[in-house]
């Protein structure tokens, strides 16, 4: 997730937008940051979640009311990096919208 992080933002916007990620337990979350309207803080926002289940990754979308659900279109996967490949192609257009 670090080398993921550190080259999916173009360094030249990086003080308008960044990426980070949290993890808890067996969850990965892949975050968006972005600053604030008249403010030096960032707000982040949360792209996907990503959790380890029986051996196998799943992924995970975040509604306006900030509760996960599963994707059950994506396969769960041994593989972290498929699953992190499937949310940074974004062929469904649900995470980077």
């Amino acid at each position: 997730m670090e080398d993921y992080v550190e080259t999916r933002i173009p360094k030249h916007i990086r003080d308008k937008l960044k990426l980070s990620y949290s993890i808890r337990g067996n969850n990965v979350t892949l975050i968006e940051e972005r600053p604030a309207f008249k403010s030096d803080q960032w707000v982040q926002l949360n792209i996907a979640q990503f959790r380890l289940d029986q051996n196998k990754w799943k992924v995970y979308w975040q509604d306006s009311k900030n509760k996960w659900h599963f994707v059950d279109d994506i396969e769960p996967d041994e593989d972290f990096e498929k699953q992190l490949s499937v949310v940074d192609k974004d062929e469904r257009e649900m995470f980077w919208g």
